[in-house]
């Protein structure tokens, strides 16, 4: 058997760990930590369950298929477009929870924006504005003020 690396997936043959997929997560030389991703059936599950095992164990492993990867296309959009609304929210409650630095970055995006149309200023400075005002925003909205 090759050196495993992590990432690799192997299904579980060994009496001593539950049924399963096993993920690599870490490696030395001479042992191997695994953690469970999918049930025996192959379908994906967040168990956390972690496995430390000597490297001579792994032979009562076979080689699987990463679970990830045997997941519905629609499952995954809709796993993505969940992700994105929180985030989207959770980054707007930031930027409420800070009204003062959220609008002061804000406004540096608008005057960027819309800048030419009331200002002379040069089309650097109205760049350089919008890239500001957007990493205040980002900065406010990270959570880290």
């Amino acid at each position: 058997m090759t050196a495993p690396a992590i990432y690799d997936h192997y299904r579980a043959d060994d009496a001593d760990v539950s049924d399963g997929i096993y993920r690599v997560v870490g490696t030395d030389d001479e042992t191997v930590t695994l953690l469970r991703v999918a049930d025996a059936d192959g379908r994906r599950s967040n168990t956390g369950e972690i496995v430390t095992i000597h490297r001579d164990r792994l032979d009562g492993f076979v080689s699987a298929e990463n679970p990830d990867g045997n997941r519905p296309v629609g499952a995954a959009v809709a796993s993505q477009l969940r992700m994105v609304y929180w985030s989207v929210r959770a980054f707007v409650r930031q930027l409420a929870a800070h009204p003062l630095p959220a609008a002061v970055a804000g406004a540096f995006v608008l005057v960027g924006a819309l800048g030419d149309h009331f200002f002379q200023l040069p089309e650097a400075a109205l760049s350089a504005s919008i890239i500001v005002g957007s990493l205040g925003l980002a900065y406010v909205g990270s959570g880290r003020l």
